[in-house]
């Protein structure tokens, strides 16, 4: 699509259109949605999420970035999710409290989206 500086703007936007009914998005689908090409691919779709966490948590918003999952059967999000929504003070630091605190963010994010 465009170059990396529009990337998370890009992914906003993009999560925010996708019909529900796909959610959540792999890393891998939402690169092929958004046409990018190696090399990097799945490092640029995590580093534009991350940047989208930080935007949503100054802006006390859910995080548009829990709608993706790393790999189809995982359903949970990459390390780098969970890492980042602890050192931003919206997730516990326990690890085994992680999957509910995505779950309740994965539902806040399409409840505001509403």
């Amino acid at each position: 699509m465009a170059d990396n500086s529009s990337l998370p703007a890009q992914v906003r936007h993009y999560l925010e259109t996708v019909p529900r009914e796909t959610l959540p998005l792999t890393y891998q689908q939402l690169a092929e949605a958004l046409g990018l090409q190696p090399p990097r691919t799945i490092q640029r779709v995590a580093q534009a999420l991350e940047a989208l966490m930080r935007e949503d948590a100054q802006q006390n918003r859910p995080f548009i970035a829990a709608l993706v999952v790393g790999r189809r059967g995982e359903e949970l999000p990459a390390q780098g999710f969970f890492d980042l929504a602890v050192e931003l003070g919206r997730f516990p630091a326990d690890p085994a409290k992680h999957a509910e605190a995505w779950r309740q963010e994965f539902e806040r994010v399409l409840a505001a989206m509403n």
